[in-house]
């Protein structure tokens, strides 16, 4: 039975867009909050672990970039699934610069002279001064920004290749492994190289709280990867409903030999 192209294309198209939609979103706002740290036992309400390792102190500190990144991943494997490792590359480069054009509008936004009255309204009893605030919050350092779009498109180029190399070996079955077993290579690497060009090579961080912070992300991560595993195999489901199992079975055929 031969397959109505346009329907194809059509249904391949807003597919993809709608990825990209949830990618791009997810990854823009995990790089905007990345630059704050957090305790992750005080914001559960413990006392700080001070746990002493062969590196330091270890506290269970890590970047509010992070709380989101496992959708980026996710998504981003279900773009490899269905559009093959240059689906990938295309998002992920398109993603790049996204990335970087909104730092530069944000840094423009702190540059711009605060009106007196917004100033007069927030100070407050203590006199808090909102737009310095906005500046020090939205105004990503070089550091930070390098170190994430490096991190960013390292990580989503290895994950890439990787899950194809598992898909070689599994053909269309196994989709938890090639999605968890791609994830948890790329992210050990983006966890480790956005913080330490960001906040050790550009910044002041000791390494033991680079690795810390580091493990902290991608521990995250990992467990993260592993508990959303039933999400990739819902998110196939509705996708070979949307496009139906013919088409379906098209596109993972295609993109597994991209």
């Amino acid at each position: 039975m031969s397959i109505d192209t346009s329907i194809l294309n059509s249904k391949r198209s807003k597919l993809y867009v709608f990825l990209f939609g949830i990618f791009l979103t997810n990854a823009i706002v995990a790089e905007i909050v990345g630059a704050k740290i957090f305790s992750v036992e005080q914001t559960l309400g413990f006392s700080p672990l001070h746990l002493q390792t062969f590196f330091g102190t270890w506290d269970i500190n890590q970047t509010a970039g992070a709380l989101n990144w496992p959708f980026v991943f996710i998504t981003s494997d279900i773009i490899n699934e269905y559009f093959g490792t240059k689906g990938v590359k295309k998002i992920s480069f398109l993603t790049a610069g996204f990335i970087a054009y909104s730092f530069v509008i944000i840094y423009g936004a702190t540059l711009l002279t605060p009106a007196q009255f917004w100033i007069d309204v927030n100070k407050g009893d203590n006199n808090f001064d909102i737009n310095y605030a906005f500046a020090k919050i939205f105004r990503q350092g070089l550091g930070i920004i390098t170190g994430s779009l490096s991190a960013f498109l390292i990580s989503q180029i290895l994950d890439a290749y990787v899950f194809h190399s598992i898909r070689k070996v599994t053909g269309h079955k196994k989709i938890w492994l090639r999605a968890t077993g791609s994830t948890l290579v790329s992210q050990l690497i983006d966890s480790f190289v956005v913080i330490g060009i960001a906040f050790v090579v550009f910044g002041n961080w000791t390494i033991d709280q680079w690795i810390s912070t580091s493990l902290n992300n991608y521990l995250y991560k990992f467990f993260s990867a592993i508990l959303m595993t039933p999400l990739i195999y819902l998110a196939h489901n509705l996708i070979d409903g949307y496009l139906g199992k013919e088409l379906s079975d098209e596109l993972i055929s295609e993109a597994g030999q991209a």
